[in-house]
């Protein structure tokens, strides 16, 4: 059965308004939720269950130990207001924080601070991983241009050909590596990949004859691994992360501050928007509180088990990243196989996506007529452009009196339409303008509905045991390859064998894989007849 919006507007829409610095209104936030299939009386329905839950972000902000598992405080709230961290150091720290880096962005883009060769920073190489890369990224896409003070770059992965891709566009780029300016980011200071990258740019610096040290920044917690380095080489300056925020809430953090504010983005725009949302989303009465009514589209689709896939179409291609961002933010907070009591639950809602009207080519076809297993969530941007082309002069119409933002806004009704006459449930999300502000709102809003939803459903949205066990095993596999070479010789031998002789026949197929890509790559040696299984090779000591 299709749903057309019948229900009561006042329940189904939610409009967060942000204010400039004295109360001006600039722009605003808006949640329709009357395609979600929501029962007319879900305030009171839910409402018992959403006030456990206020009461619980409430606690959270005001220090409460919210992530058991690790005896943490959650503190992402504080980024935005450090007058609600709940000791003077914290809010200390948070404001010293700030001031650093906007005194470190003026220095760089002053000049005051340059490259190892005099010249100005006109380059920017982000290494990080997860919810160090995810944020900065979006928030480069969706509000960078030809205006940035410096131009962006990233290693987010431990590819080789990645770090290759990422060096050559640099050297062809405006000065190269020589006015390019790195920053480390790593919490531990010992994510592998974080680290591969590092080592990466510190070769290829070194190779271009200059001193890394010297164009280097560390984000990382104090005493870590990555905080001594930078110590002990001379780094140009370090910035904190803290325990209180995990890598999927730090946007608004160093992580994500000081790459925007280097790249020259109104990073105090940013702050007030997440800010604006924070103090919409703390309102106690559901009708009231957008991610309360946000949390119960996600509760009643996926019946509070997961049950349907968050499908995410932002209408505006410098949003194509967000459904990557909203990934980590909400399969990592929620995915998790237990609940706080200990009890398996298998918990979570799988996110994926991409930008409208591009990817509705794609994948729409099954959205309508397929199998109904998710919810969509629509972002609409009402205004086509946040500042005049630079290059089309005046409104470009492609029909009479059409434009084609005005073609984006039909293909994104008409998707709503389609899907809902097939009964297939959606959101829409309309800001007024894609900025700073609205980004920071957004991003707000996402994070305060996970921690509601993850209130609803009883997990801890704070850790992740997954990704922990994921590295765990990760590092076996390498512990593998070293007992794997060092039990090898001149004699030719199969997997089977090596493993074997490695004292892991229990590994022998996961020895056959890492065999293969070291001879693959030229760093063993491997003979095979053309008509031999890949399992029947046999490798031996180059």
């Amino acid at each position: 059965m299709p749903y057309t919006h019948s229900l009561s507007r006042r329940d189904l829409l939610s409009t967060v308004l942000v204010t400039g610095s004295k109360g001006e209104p600039l722009c605003e936030c808006r949640i329709d939720a009357g395609a979600m299939d929501l029962p007319p009386d879900w305030p009171g329905r839910y409402g018992a269950a959403l006030h456990r839950a206020h009461d619980a972000m409430i606690a959270l902000e005001n220090g409460a130990i919210a992530n058991p598992d690790e005896q943490r405080m959650v503190g992402h709230y504080w980024l935005r207001n450090p007058s609600r961290a709940p000791t003077g150091s914290i809010r200390q720290a948070i404001v010293e924080c700030r001031r650093k880096i906007l005194d470190f962005c003026h220095a760089v883009h002053s000049g005051q601070l340059h490259s190892s060769t005099g010249a100005l920073f006109q380059n920017l190489l982000v290494i990080g991983i997860g919810g160090s890369a995810l944020g900065p990224q979006l928030v480069a896409a969706a509000l960078g241009g030809a205006g940035d003070k410096l131009q962006p770059y990233f290693f987010d992965n431990t590819d080789p050909d990645g770090f290759d891709r990422i060096l050559d566009q640099i050297a062809r780029g405006d000065g190269g590596l020589g006015a390019t300016l790195v920053l480390v980011v790593s919490k531990s200071g010992g994510t592998k990949e974080t680290r591969n990258g590092m080592l990466a740019a510190q070769t290829a610096f070194s190779q271009a004859g200059l001193d890394f040290a010297k164009h280097a920044v560390a984000i990382t917690q104090d005493g870590s691994e990555l905080h001594k380095t930078a110590q002990q080489a001379g780094f140009l300056a370090t910035f904190p992360m803290w325990d209180f925020v995990g890598g999927r809430t730090s946007e608004l953090s160093a992580v994500g501050l000081l790459p925007a504010a280097l790249q020259g983005l109104p990073i105090d725009e940013l702050i007030s928007g997440a800010k604006a949302m924070d103090d919409a989303t703390r309102n106690p009465e559901p009708t009231h509180n957008p991610a309360m009514l946000m949390a119960i589209c996600w509760y009643k689709a996926t019946d509070g088990i997961g049950r349907r896939d968050l499908v995410v179409l932002p209408y505006k291609d410098r949003l194509e990243l967000i459904s990557r961002y909203l990934q980590q933010l909400i399969m990592e907070s929620l995915g998790k196989e237990h609940d706080r009591d200990g009890r398996t639950v298998h918990q979570g809602i799988a996110v994926y996506g991409n930008k409208g009207a591009t990817d509705q080519h794609a994948y729409v076809q099954q959205l309508r007529d397929g199998v109904d297993n998710f919810f969509v969530t629509f972002i609409e941007v009402l205004r086509d452009r946040s500042q005049p082309s630079p290059l089309l002069d005046g409104t470009l119409f492609v029909e009479e009196d059409v434009t084609p933002g005005d073609y984006l806004l039909g293909f994104l009704l008409g998707t709503e339409q389609a899907l809902s006459e097939k009964g297939r449930r959606s959101l829409t999300l309309t800001i007024t303008e894609l900025s700073a502000r609205t980004l920071g709102a957004l991003i707000a809003l996402f994070e305060r509905t996970v921690g509601y939803y993850a209130e609803l459903i009883h997990v801890n949205a704070y850790h992740q045991p997954g990704v922990e066990a994921g590295k765990r095993a990760a590092a076996g596999m390498l512990a593998l390859q070293k007992r794997l070479l060092a039990a090898m010789d001149e004699q030719p031998r199969t997997a089977v064998e090596l493993a074997d002789k490695a004292e892991s026949s229990e590994q022998a197929f996961a020895a056959w894989k890492i065999l293969e890509h070291l001879a693959e790559n030229g760093r063993i040696r491997r003979h095979r007849d053309a008509s031999d299984s890949p399992l029947a090779a046999r490798y031996q000591c180059c």
